[in-house]
C-alpha cells in the first residue's frame, strides 16, 4: 500500500514537473525575451552588416571605407546599449559594462583605437551571431508553441480538414495527438534552453572578458592606493602643521620666558637658578627635538619650494659630507616628492649611522617617466634588508608608488642604492 502511495506521489510529482511551466510567469518572460531579441537582433544585424559590408567592398580606398567603419563601431556600441537594457528590463539580468574608450581626441585616432579594442569586436561578433541565432531558436520556440495544441487537439477537428490533408485511422490521429502534446510540454523548456543560450553569448561577447576584469580591479585597486597614500600624505600634512603653529609655538614661548627668567633672577638662592637653567636647558632641546619630528614628519620647504631645495636642506645637515646633484626639468607628483625626499632623508641617516663612510654623492634626475635617485656612498658595505628595518622599509615605501629599489652593497663597499619612482 505505501508503495503504491509511493509511485502514485513520484507520478504526480513528475505530471507537476511537466505541466507546471505552462502557466508560470517565467515562461512568458523568456518569450518576452527572445521576441524582443528577435526583432532587436534583425535589425542590429541588417545594420551591421550593410555598414561593414559596404566598408570592406570601399576598403581598398581607405578614405570611402573609413566612415562606414566608424558608423558601425557607433552603431555596435547603441546596440549594446539597447540589448544591456533589454535583458535588465526583461529578465533582471545586469550585465556588467565594458570600459568606454576615451571620445576625446581626433575622430580618426578614435576609429584606429575602436579598431584595434577587442571588446568592440566581441560587441560586433554578439550582433552578428544573435541575428541568426535568436531567429532560428525563437522560430523554433514558436514552432512548438503553434504546432503542439495543433496537433494535441488534432481529433477534435480532424473531420473539417480537407481530405488532402486529413489524417486515416485512429492510430495515426491518436501517435499525432502524442506528438502535440510532448511539443507542447517541451515548449517552456525549448524557451528556457533558447534564453540561457542568449544570455551565455552575451555574458561572453557584451561583458568584461576575466582579462578585462583583472585589468580593471588591478586599475581600481591602483587608484585606491594611490587615494589611501594621498590620504596618509595629507594627514601627514594635517599632524605638521598642527605641530608647527601649535606645540612648536608654545615650546618656543616656554623657552623664551625661561630665558628671560634666568636672566632677571639673580638674587635667588643657587639652587633654584640651576633649576631654571636645566628647565631652560630642556626647554631648548625639546624645541630642537620638535623641530626634527617635524622635518621628518613632512618639510614645509618641499611643498614650498621643491625637491631640489628640500634635498639641499638634509644634505647639509647630514654629518657625513654630501655631494648632491639635482636634474628636474619638471617638477613630479606630490607624492612622488615626498617618497623621493624620504628615500633620500633615510638613505643618508643610514650610510650615517652605519656604513662608517666619509663621502656621499647623491644623484637625483628625470629619465624618461622616472624620477631616478642613485646614493652612492665609500663606506664599508655589507648593507643587508634582512638585518634591519632601513632597507625594508625602504622599498615598501618605494613600492608603494609602484617604484623599484636596487641596492647592490659589497663587503668593503662602495654602497650603491637606486630607486626608481614612475612620474608620467
Amino acid at each position: 500500500m505505501t508503495t503504491n502511495a509511493g509511485h502514485a506521489a513520484h507520478r504526480s510529482s513528475v505530471l507537476r514537473t511537466l505541466v507546471w511551466p505552462l502557466w508560470k510567469g517565467r515562461t512568458w518572460v523568456n518569450m518576452a525575451h527572445l521576441l524582443t531579441g528577435t526583432l532587436l537582433s534583425l535589425i542590429t544585424f541588417t545594420v551591421l552588416l550593410c555598414l561593414l559590408s559596404s566598408a570592406a567592398t570601399l576598403a581598398v580606398t581607405a578614405v570611402l571605407a573609413v566612415p562606414f567603419l566608424i558608423a558601425a563601431y557607433e552603431a555596435a556600441e547603441l546596440f549594446t546599449s539597447w540589448q544591456r537594457t533589454r535583458f535588465r528590463r526583461v529578465l533582471g539580468v545586469d550585465l556588467a559594462p565594458t570600459e568606454s574608450l576615451p571620445r576625446d581626441g581626433h575622430w580618426l585616432s578614435r576609429a584606429w583605437a575602436q579598431t584595434k579594442d577587442a571588446g568592440m569586436w566581441r560587441q560586433i561578433g554578439y550582433h552578428t551571431l544573435s541575428g541568426i541565432t535568436l531567429p532560428l531558436t525563437t522560430l523554433a520556440v514558436l514552432t512548438l508553441w503553434v504546432a503542439g495544441p495543433a496537433l494535441a487537439l488534432l481529433p477534435a477537428y480532424s473531420t473539417q480538414l480537407p481530405h488532402w490533408i486529413k489524417p486515416t485511422g485512429a492510430a495515426t490521429l491518436v501517435g499525432l495527438s502524442s506528438i502535440g502534446i510532448i511539443m507542447l510540454l517541451a515548449a517552456p523548456w525549448g524557451a528556457l534552453l533558447a534564453v540561457r543560450l542568449d544570455a551565455g553569448m552575451a555574458t561572453a561577447l557584451l561583458a568584461p572578458s576575466r582579462s578585462e576584469e583583472l585589468a580593471r580591479r588591478v586599475a581600481s585597486l591602483s587608484e585606491s592606493r594611490a587615494d589611501m597614500i594621498d590620504a596618509t600624505d595629507a594627514e601627514r600634512r594635517r599632524i605638521e602643521r598642527d605641530l608647527h603653529d601649535g606645540t612648536q609655538q608654545r615650546l618656543v614661548s616656554l623657552a623664551m620666558n625661561l630665558g628671560m627668567t634666568r636672566t632677571m633672577l639673580v638674587d635667588v638662592p643657587p639652587e633654584v637658578r640651576d633649576a631654571i637653567e636645566r628647565a631652560h636647558d630642556e626647554a631648548k632641546l625639546a624645541l630642537s627635538e620638535l623641530r626634527a619630528v617635524i622635518r621628518g614628519m613632512h618639510p614645509a620647504i618641499l611643498d614650498d619650494l621643491g625637491l631640489d631645495a628640500a634635498l639641499s636642506g638634509i644634505a647639509a645637515r647630514s654629518p657625513v659630507p654630501v655631494r648632491l646633484m639635482v636634474d628636474l626639468p619638471r617638477r613630479p607628483s606630490r607624492t612622488v616628492e615626498t617618497v623621493a625626499y624620504f628615500v633620500v632623508s633615510e638613505a643618508l641617516a643610514n650610510v650615517a649611522k652605519h656604513a662608517q663612510a666619509s663621502q656621499i654623492d647623491v644623484i637625483v634626475e628625470i629619465e624618461g617617466d622616472l624620477l631616478r635617485i642613485v646614493v652612492r656612498d665609500d663606506g664599508r658595505g655589507g648593507a643587508d634588508q634582512s638585518r634591519g628595518t632601513g632597507l625594508r622599509g625602504l622599498r615598501q615605501r618605494i613600492a608603494a608608488v609602484d617604484g623599484a629599489l636596487t641596492v647592490d652593497s659589497p663587503v668593503g663597499g662602495p654602497t650603491i642604492l637606486l630607486a626608481d619612482l614612475p612620474c608620467a
